[in-house]
């Protein structure tokens, strides 16, 4: 018999640093779940990963205090600020551009990110990228 899913847990914790502090003690100490357990799993996972490249990782909580996790691949925001070079985006995105990407690099993050998108279609999600880019005040250039 199948167990009973008491709730999720969607967090966002850098690779291979998963630790007892906030953000995740407290939430995982809400469900009661084993929060040490956790940590040594995800960082078992996400070792192979480059270190701090934040993960979201959605934990389904069960009624007897167990869990399991599924990773999915770093926000969009992350691969674009790699790719153009930044610490961060633009405070007026639309106004000031602080850096460029190119089209080649849209279609790599796309690629990447394609298996946590709502589409299979590779131009669809550049589409989804390049809005991210533009958001962020990055110009893509050819």
């Amino acid at each position: 018999m199948a167990k009973k899913i008491e709730g999720y847990i969607r967090l966002q914790v850098p690779a291979g640093q998963a630790n007892p502090s906030p953000p995740i003690g407290p939430a995982l100490g809400q469900a009661g779940l084993n929060i040490m357990e956790f940590c040594k799993a995800f960082n078992a996972q996400t070792q192979n990963l480059e270190q701090g490249m934040p993960i979201p990782v959605v934990i389904t909580a069960y009624r007897d205090r167990t869990f399991s996790f599924i990773t999915k691949t770093p926000p969009v925001g992350f691969f674009l600020k790699k790719a153009a070079g930044l610490d961060k985006a633009s405070q007026t995105p639309g106004r000031q551009s602080v850096g460029q990407v190119t089209m080649e690099q849209v279609r790599e993050i796309a690629e990447r990110k394609l298996p946590d998108l709502n589409t299979k279609n590779v131009e669809a999600a550049m589409q989804m990228v390049l809005g991210s880019a533009r958001s962020m005040g990055l110009e893509v250039v050819e």
